[in-house]
């Protein structure tokens, strides 16, 4: 049977106290607001309700008990009702005031020293997962059970075959057009058979590995981790994984033993079509013959030049191919960290590739080779 909800003030030794009882619903809310209102004067901020005596209750009458408690206590509710109770002082609750962000000069510091703290954690989780990947590696060659031919030649064609025609064609064009600048500088001092060493020199040690390493980072780095992370986010690694069979082993190996054969080939063909290029615009706006153009090439040392140059595409395939394939597995599960992640494998591999190459150029200058 349900009655309309009271409530009275009582005291006892601890001192004033409210007794609540009946039904505290919408149905009798107006009327019990002004009973509540007429209490909250005579018991301050805040007041013990004793609720023991309560029938029915539902938010209305919730918030209303609420009200009248203020900062004290509302007693004597069952699980449920204290549930209920708690989720109404919740909802009622205040929205938190957003927090400041600060401008100017202290924003500028917060986000260098975020951008800062990330880049390391970023070089710790790429340093960790090439010993993860070395690890995997040596456990693998000497069992060729382990291997996985197939996967190999498919991403074996996939980085190298199909990125010739792009990498031929831009060293062929980048190489015109550095004997069309060598040749419009040193015209002025009379040295424009010079342009042979410069072309020769430029893309045997540099442009022939960095221009193609940058191709590949943007290439096939991308797809690694397009590829990679669209199987994270269909969970299919974490199947691969409750299959018992080693992620690293299956996606990455294949990966990074098709980049190691690939970018070194690539660099010879990139080579060859930068000197090419050069030779073209040498022997079309220079008067430089074929013959005269091999001749002086030869004697660049051409030899220890190549040598210089292909020692970094190695280290640049291992370096894409594992960034690639570790902002793959750091992707959460929508198509949008997908995207954010293959964008930061490519601005990641590019950086790398152009450190590193500035360190090894560097070094190579030192030791006098």
């Amino acid at each position: 049977m349900s009655t309309t909800g009271t409530a009275t003030l009582q005291s006892n030794a601890d001192g004033p106290f409210i007794v609540a009882t009946g039904d505290w619903t919408l149905a009798d809310s107006a009327a019990l607001a002004g009973i509540v209102a007429s209490l909250r004067p005579k018991t301050g901020k805040g007041a013990r309700v004793d609720a023991s005596g309560i029938g029915r209750l539902d938010t209305a009458g919730a918030e209303l008990l609420l009200d009248m408690a203020g900062d004290g206590e509302v007693a004597g509710l069952d699980d449920n009702r204290r549930a209920l109770l708690d989720a109404v002082a919740k909802a009622s609750a205040p929205a938190a005031a957003p927090a400041r962000r600060e401008g100017g000069l202290l924003a500028l510091f917060e986000r260098t020293g975020v951008a800062a703290e990330q880049v390391a954690r970023d070089a710790l989780q790429l340093l960790g997962f090439i010993g993860l990947t070395l690890s995997t590696l040596v456990r693998c060659l000497p069992d060729p059970r382990r291997w996985r031919p197939t996967a190999l030649s498919f991403h074996l064609e996939q980085t190298g075959l199909d990125a010739v025609p792009i990498v031929v064609l831009l060293n062929f064009l980048v190489g015109a057009v550095v004997a069309f600048l060598g040749a419009t500088v040193l015209k002025d001092f009379g040295a424009t058979i010079y342009t042979v060493e410069l072309i020769g020199y430029s893309f045997l040690r540099e442009f022939g590995v960095l221009l193609t390493a940058i191709l590949i980072a943007g290439r096939s780095g991308s797809a690694f981790t397009a590829q990679i992370g669209s199987m994270k986010s269909r969970e299919e690694v974490d199947a691969i994984r409750t299959l018992g069979v080693d992620p690293v082993e299956v996606l990455v190996l294949p990966r990074l033993l098709a980049l190691l054969i690939a970018l070194p080939l690539l660099t010879v063909l990139a080579m060859l079509a930068g000197i090419v290029g050069g030779g073209v615009v040498a022997a079309f706006s220079m008067d430089i013959s074929p013959t005269l153009f091999v001749s002086r090439l030869q004697d660049l040392g051409a030899t220890k030049h190549f040598w210089v140059g292909m020692s970094k595409a190695p280290l640049f395939a291992f370096l894409i191919a594992s960034i690639g394939c570790l902002e793959g597995f750091k992707v959460s599960g929508s198509a949008e960290s997908v995207g954010t992640h293959t964008t930061s494998s490519v601005v990641q591999a590019i950086f790398v590739t152009i450190l590193v190459d500035a360190v090894a150029a560097i070094f190579y200058m030192e030791i006098g080779v």
